[in-house]
């Protein structure tokens, strides 16, 4: 199965704290294994790295990432570089090739990515050609190349867990 670890690109510290925490916890929740962060900006990666010890689970958050150097050094190691873009090819059209290989960067960009990055990216990927929140199209981009096997995924480690229930919010703590 193929390992996916996010790069945030865009990141504005006064601005972009919540969505930027958003897509980290959306990405753990999905099945990604971790996020870096092209910016310097601790509190997200404390909000983050919070969730995760309370929560479980092995995601791991480092800010302050060169995002030319952290690609680079993914493609030196043999990883693939997937840019999240609604300019690029439609993600059903893509969803088998990225399927198939061993370890993805997603690039997964604020208001403004540099336009060398469409060049630099192994792929080019949209989940829709139409204006949309990063968020959305990172979990709908995590759950069609997961197919649905975030579903059942585990935890390990948290002290707190949701006891699905039809009515009603349960949550114990271990």
């Amino acid at each position: 199965m193929v390992s996916v670890v996010i790069l945030r690109l865009g990141h504005r510290p006064q601005r972009d704290q919540r969505v930027t925490t958003h897509v980290g916890l959306t990405a753990r929740a999905l099945g990604a294994e971790g996020m870096y962060l092209a910016g310097k900006d601790q509190s997200v990666v404390a909000s983050i790295s919070d969730v995760v010890s309370r929560w479980g689970g092995a995601f791991f958050v480092t800010d302050g990432v060169s995002w030319r150097r952290c690609i680079n050094s993914w493609k030196d190691s043999g990883g693939r570089v997937v840019h999240l873009t609604m300019y690029g090819e439609p993600l059903p059209v893509m969803e088998e090739t990225i399927r198939r290989l061993d370890r993805v960067l997603l690039v997964v960009g604020a208001e403004k990515v540099p336009g060398d990055l469409f060049g630099i990216a192994d792929y080019n990927v949209a989940v829709t050609s139409q204006p949309h929140s990063e968020i959305a199209s990172l979990a709908v981009f995590l759950d069609r190349i997961f197919q649905g096997e975030e579903f059942s995924r585990e935890f390990p480690g948290g002290t707190i867990r949701v006891v699905p229930s039809r009515a009603g919010k349960i949550a114990e703590e271990t």
